[in-house]
């Protein structure tokens, strides 16, 4: 698929943003807009973003809706300084792939797996720190809090928090709201149809509950257009003249020497999401306050919103060769995906007077599961695992990878906050204690060879002679399982932290905080071939790690004036250890690894933050401006083992980032709105990056961290026009611009690649009235690809050698939702 240039804009979308914003210029010059106040519990205290001495931004639950927001990518693009990781929503609670300053080091094809070392940004769910990309509805405000902030909150992060709070039931009316929406995707045959209802009941003059409910169903838009044809069991049916029969029916001859049948599976990656959430707040008095919650979600996933580019690595002029089209996938198996997520929460407020504790407790329960193709895998980079491996003369090979997750955690964090505004102090404490017990696995599959090895032993053909599950197990059942993988971890941590800030003049305010932590990672790892019947995989000798440790913050901040603050910080995050539980060859086990010792534990990785800032507001202008450098020690790569593939993370030496973040929300005139941000990071290794099992060096000091463009560039506009009493036109228009990023910290490796910088169009219509709005909207109206992670060609191609009959092509880049044309309606009663 040939790539399209920055800043390109089919003749849609230039009529309808030129419409938008031409339109606004007609509108009268009338006095400037004032702007609103935007409060913010950034710090457990309610406060006005202006009045807090770091980086943060803030989106309202109403501007979400009104920009058709529903998703995490959206949201975050239209966040400044924000990078992400898009891969639609396959998988889409497997792998936090938000980033900030630049803190990352992993590949762009991560994602199918829940990885050993954990995210570099920590999200919160309300007060539960969870990753599990919730769909955005009923939410009262996101907030985005730039630097680490481990002696604000109980989980710790390195590069930032986003926090994503949920409308609280109301006592004092009722309320009630449907939502529908329909569009059509560039590329789809079929419709986008999200739906969603809300209700808030009083219950008395001191509790309420709220509910909602949606559901989202998206035809897909890829085209899995050599999908092999499969049975009831998944495997692939034998091409018999112009039938296809299953291989259990089909005569040995049929088996041994007769192609796979194909399929065009089109609009293979489909969306059915269904979600709810209810919540019951309760005061029994002024200084008492109750709130219990529950939360779910599932997603059933058709494929990849991924595709392929050039063609299948066949000759010119076969019936079998592919050359992939603009939304086509060159796999040979489906992948789906689905996960489930509950999470149960209670949150009790007891106001003392001096000070307010907050007591919250939660549990979650995040499943998922996910298959696919690995044949790429198998045949690409120079493995020909298929040959290599005595599968040769296999005529149908399909290698099916299914990986999950299992998350179980409990935590509870209890936090004391000062009340009195008017004292020379300000202070929070809290402890947070967090048990989670999550389990990950993998099984690879190859359906269809069980069939394959019977007809060698029955027929005696020479097709298969060197097969050798016939040759040393001849007779046998074979699983078809060939690779077994389960890694089980338990990790408890507990935290004590806190923030005490001395006002020393009206002006001047300092602020320390400190965080203490002890935490303890157990994993017990199983890994195997288990291809025959009765194999026992290999059970790794169980390994733990603990660490503690302090963390330090500093900040002092002067107030200008009473609209203009300037401020500098440092602080130190932490992102915690872990054991990767590798087998030893040393120790004779079963698929040892040589030099285990040197990867059986990965250490705790550490920031240290420094930022400069000024923040003020006028009656039309709110802005930031801040300049940042991240010292990362001990930077922590998801990786793999060199011989067997057992998922690991490994530390690093040292990277850093630098940069500016600019932020700037106004009116130009009354009704004429804008919100704009920029952000340059440079982020590089400082050191060579060295794999502790061989000493190689995976990348060299210099490399630029993966996923980061250097510069993002957000700018939205918004003019309202009032019709009539009561009924208001309101037209916006947005743009997202990233540079170039890589996929991968070796550029040179086969995980190497160079993403193409792109740029996306949103615009939309809106009529608002009382009690209902109808909007006409249209997203990524250039239609750009904005890839933003990849299996590149050299890792994940075609297959080079026609004799191993994989016809299939898995590079695989992921692409941005293409141009979407919809229309949504809301009504309040």
């Amino acid at each position: 698929m040939s790539s399209k240039k920055q800043f390109q804009k089919n003749a849609l979308a230039s009529a309808i943003v030129a419409a938008a914003v031409l339109s606004g210029h007609t509108a009268p010059v009338l006095a400037a807009g004032v702007m609103e106040e935007v409060m913010v519990t950034a710090t457990a205290r309610k406060q006005s973003v202006q009045d807090i001495p770091y980086n943060i931004s803030a989106m309202q639950g109403a501007e979400l809706a009104a920009q058709n927001i529903n998703s995490e990518a959206d949201l975050l693009r239209s966040m400044s300084g924000v990078s992400v990781v898009d891969r639609g929503y396959r998988n889409s609670g497997t792998v936090n792939s938000i980033i900030i300053r630049g803190l990352n080091v992993d590949s762009g094809a991560n994602g199918d797996i829940s990885l050993n070392a954990v995210p570099t940004v920590s999200t919160y769910v309300d007060n539960t720190p969870l990753y599990a990309n919730f769909v955005l509805k009923d939410i009262e405000r996101v907030e985005v809090l730039r630097g680490p902030q481990g002696t604000l909150y109980g989980s710790g992060a390195l590069g930032g928090t986003v926090r994503y709070i949920s409308n609280k039931p109301n006592p004092e009316a009722f309320e009630a709201q449907v939502n529908g929406d329909f569009s059509q995707t560039d590329g789809s045959d079929g419709n986008n149809i999200n739906v969603d209802f809300m209700l808030n009941v009083p219950l008395s003059e001191k509790a309420a509950i709220r509910a909602s409910v949606g559901k989202i169903d998206n035809d897909g838009v890829v085209d899995y257009i050599n999908a092999y044809q499969l049975n009831e069991f998944g495997e692939p049916l034998v091409a018999v003249g112009d039938n296809c029969v299953s291989p259990r029916t089909a005569t040995d001859a049929q088996v041994l020497n007769n192609g796979a049948c194909y399929k065009n599976e089109k609009d293979a990656d489909d969306v059915d999401i269904d979600y709810a959430k209810v919540a019951l707040s309760f005061e029994p008095s002024d200084n008492l306050r109750f709130l219990l919650s529950y939360q779910t979600q599932e997603d059933e996933i058709g494929a990849r919103r991924a595709v392929t580019s050039g063609n299948n690595g066949q000759p010119v002029g076969s019936a079998l060769r592919f050359d992939y089209g603009e939304y086509d996938s060159g796999q040979v198996l489906l992948e789906p995906s689905s996960r489930e997520v509950d999470l149960l929460s209670l949150d009790i407020e007891v106001d003392f007077g001096f000070a307010t504790l907050t007591s919250n407790t939660s549990s979650y329960d995040h499943e998922g599961k996910a298959d696919s193709d690995n044949g790429g895998l198998w045949v690409s980079g120079g493995r020909d695992w298929i040959t290599n491996f005595g599968y040769g003369g296999w005529p149908r090979p399909a290698q099916r990878a299914e990986r999950g997750y299992e998350d179980e955690t409990t935590i509870q964090e209890f936090r004391l906050v000062s009340n009195d505004s008017d004292s020379a102090f300000d202070w929070l404490a809290g402890v947070f204690y967090l048990d989670q017990d999550l389990t990950v696995f993998q099984n690879s599959w190859n359906p269809g060879m069980n069939e394959f090895a019977q007809s060698c032993v029955t027929s005696g053909s020479d097709v298969c002679p060197s097969f050798w599950p016939s040759t040393f197990y001849p007779g046998a059942t074979l699983t078809e399982r060939d690779l077994e993988y389960r890694r089980d971890v338990s990790f408890e941590e507990l935290a004590v932290y806190g923030e005490l800030t001395y006002h020393i003049t009206d002006r001047l305010h300092i602020t320390g905080g400190l965080r203490w932590f002890d935490n303890e990672s157990v994993n017990d790892t199983i890994m195997g071939f288990p291809l025959v019947e009765g194999w026992v995989s290999s059970e790794v000798p169980q390994a733990k790690q603990k660490e503690d440790d302090v963390l330090k913050k500093f900040n002092i901040a002067y107030d200008l004036n009473d609209n203009t603050m300037i401020y500098g910080t440092y602080s130190e995050g932490f992102r915690h250890g872990g054991a990767n539980a590798i087998p030893s060859l040393d120790n004779g086990d079963n698929f040892g690894e040589p030099n285990s010792d040197a990867i059986n534990f990965y250490e705790k990785d550490s920031v240290e933050n420094y930022e400069l800032g000024i923040k003020g507001q006028t009656d039309s202008l709110n802005y930031t401006v801040s300049v940042f450098y991240v010292d990362w020690q001990d930077p922590q790569l998801n990786a793999t083992s060199s011989w067997y593939g057992f998922y690991m993370a490994v530390n690093g030496e040292s990277a850093a980032t630098q940069g500016i973040e600019i932020e700037l929300e106004g009116y130009l005139t009354e009704t004429l709105h804008y919100r704009l941000g920029y952000t340059y990071v440079n982020a590089e290794l400082t050191d060579d990056f060295i794999n502790p099992q061989t000493d190689a060096v995976i990348a060299e000091d210099g490399a630029t961290l993966p996923g980061t463009p250097e510069s993002v560039l957000s700018v939205s506009l918004d003019n309202t026009w009032g019709l009539t009493e009561g009924l208001d036109l309101v037209a916006r228009v947005n743009a997202y611009y990233q540079s170039e990023s890589e996929n991968f910290i070796d550029d040179k490796s086969a995980l190497g690649a160079t993403h193409d910088g792109f740029m996306l169009w949103n615009a939309s219509a809106t009529v608002v009235a009382d009690n209902w709005t109808l909007s006409l909207y249209g997203k990524n109206l250039g239609n750009e690809e904005g890839v933003t992670g990849s299996f590149p060609e050299a890792y994940f191609g075609a297959d080079t050698g026609v004799f191993e009959n994989w016809y299939g092509n898995s590079n695989r880049q992921m692409i941005s939702q293409p141009r979407t044309i919809g229309v949504s309606a809301s009504y309040k009663f």
